[in-house]
């Protein structure tokens, strides 16, 4: 009966590209794993059938659930059959942004093998991983990694050293469809041409963010080649060429309140403050654990929910995953 940690993410800026024919937007965003996470059990008897449980009345317990996906496409891929009851212990936030429901679905897999005593190649992994859903890829890798494509095509980037990390969770929810439509909404608004969101306009967001990327592995490069072994954090790096989130610009209109609480985590003295994915959490990064709890008590006393974590490394991830195996 394996038990695995089942971490989310936060997104280090997004750029959205112009709607394809497929109805998906091109994306180009930088994945962090962070230490909160929700607990996953896996059972597989003899047998047939998927069973989800969960004390969160949030969870979909059907086949709308992203863990029941991954496990149909697992046994068929493995050719096998059984059983399989899903426990699912609840901590993140559902429409949060930090992308629970892909992560349960790929802590569901991995505890699946494990209990089955199978595993698949990574390329099947992550086959099944896309065809399932746009976020489930980064959580077969962990750490640092770069989305392109509708950002279910992921690298891995340098794993780089943790730093503390303060979740900000407000009391409401964000519709991603809805997120992309009032993106496309805003513009098709700002094209001179009055009618049709031009494909250069959103490849421009698309290439911008390339050559911040860019810009910043030649950095992390140049540093290594010279070895000037600075105590600065990597990760800073990153965020201080400028990234965004585009999101910000429609959600935040939508919901003005998270557009304060990014405030609070500044003035709380962030080095970098974002929404994560479509929102609605939010989250800083912060020197040390002691300016991040800080900050949290500030949020908490606007009545906003708040946690303290980290972000985790690639090599962290797989040595934290595994709870137990029984």
């Amino acid at each position: 009966m394996p038990t695995v940690r089942s971490f989310a993410k936060i997104n280090l800026g997004l750029a959205i590209g112009p709607a394809r024919p497929d109805g998906f937007h091109a994306l180009r965003t930088v994945y962090q794993t962070i230490g909160l996470n929700d607990i996953i059990t896996v059972t597989a008897r003899k047998g047939s059938g998927i069973e989800i449980r969960s004390a969160d009345a949030r969870v979909p317990t059907d086949a709308t659930n992203t863990c029941h996906k991954v496990v149909e496409r697992a046994l068929h891929s493995l050719r096998t059959s059984a059983r399989v009851t899903i426990e699912i212990e609840k901590r993140l936030p559902v429409q949060g942004g930090l992308g629970g429901a892909s992560a349960n679905a790929v802590a569901t897999l991995i505890a699946l093998e494990r209990a089955l005593k199978k595993t698949l190649p990574q390329e099947e992994r992550l086959r099944i991983a896309a065809e399932v859903g746009s976020d489930l890829p980064v959580f077969l890798v962990g750490g640092t990694v770069l989305g392109i494509d509708r950002g279910q095509v992921v690298y891995p980037l340098p794993d780089l050293p943790s730093m503390p990390c303060v979740i900000a969770l407000p009391a409401v929810g964000v519709s991603t469809p809805k997120a992309f439509a009032d993106w496309d909404e805003l513009m098709t608004g700002q094209d001179a041409g009055g009618g049709k969101l031009t494909d250069s306009g959103g490849s421009d967001r698309i290439e911008r963010f390339g050559h911040a990327l860019s810009a910043w592995l030649s950095g992390i490069s140049g540093a290594s080649a010279r070895s000037r072994g600075r105590a600065e954090n990597p990760l800073l790096d990153l965020v201080r060429t400028g990234i965004e989130n585009d999101f910000e610009r429609v959600v935040f209109p939508q919901y003005p309140e998270l557009r304060d609480i990014k405030g609070v985590l500044e003035r709380a003295g962030a080095l970098y403050a974002s929404l994560s994915g479509s929102g609605s959490a939010l989250y800083g990064l912060y020197r040390t654990r002691m300016a991040a709890e800080r900050a949290a008590r500030k949020l908490k006393g606007f009545g906003v929910t708040a946690q303290v974590t980290s972000t985790v490394t690639r090599a962290q991830y797989w040595k934290r995953l595994q709870v137990s195996s029984s």
